[in-house]
């Protein structure tokens, strides 16, 4: 589904959902925002770079300054947490050994994981395994996180503990979050500002309606 009348602004340290029907834009959306589709119309800007005018060589630069949550976790499932993490590091330019086990060991305290990093994925819930997706997402200390369906694969008691975690990251490190969910009893329960993909069109709702 491609989108043609979008009109949006996030402000800093907003949490915002986005919703809508399966094929009405939400994850071509977060992945414009993200550099891995191109915008062909009109003008965006995201933490501070013009999608319109996004190269090769400047996608990962932008993706430095965001964290990207997925529903489905994508962990190395090779190497414990600790390594999930350092390898993100490496990969993104890091290269002192003592900054970057100061790094992990700061995010997986932000996330409550401080005595999991010796821990393999399989050895981790579910929830757990969030939230290290989440510490992932984190390392770059982001302005933006985009969350695609975090809750998606947890059980309800899980799920209401990832959105508090979501929502203290987004209060307390001012990170302006943007999460597309189908899960109505979460809004529901965590009321916040929402937009929704329809038609082709973008747009805010007062209220939701499953």
């Amino acid at each position: 589904m491609v989108l043609s009348d979008v009109n949006m602004s996030l402000n800093e340290g907003e949490f915002v959902y986005l919703v809508g029907k399966t094929g009405t834009g939400k994850s071509s959306l977060l992945k414009t925002l993200y550099g891995d589709l191109e915008l062909t119309e009109g003008e965006g800007w995201v933490v501070g770079f013009n999608l319109r005018e996004l190269t090769w060589k400047t996608v990962p630069f932008l993706r430095r300054k965001l964290g990207v949550v997925f529903q489905d976790f994508q962990l190395l499932t090779d190497r414990n947490v600790n390594e999930n993490l350092r390898f993100v590091l490496k990969a993104i330019g890091w290269k002192d050994m003592a900054l970057m086990n100061d790094k992990i060991a700061e995010v997986l305290q932000k996330v409550g994981l401080q005595s999991k990093g010796f821990k393999m994925p399989f050895e981790l819930s579910g929830g757990e395994q969030q939230r290290v997706d989440i510490a992932r997402a984190l390392l770059n200390s982001p302005k933006l996180i985009l969350a695609d369906e975090p809750t998606g694969n947890l059980d309800p008691e899980t799920s209401d503990e990832i959105m508090q975690l979501l929502i203290q990251i987004s209060k307390e490190y001012k990170t302006t979050i943007l999460m597309a969910t189908h899960d109505y009893m979460v809004i529901q329960k965590f009321p916040a500002k929402t937009i929704r993909t329809e038609n082709g069109k973008v747009f805010e709702i007062d209220s939701i309606h499953a």
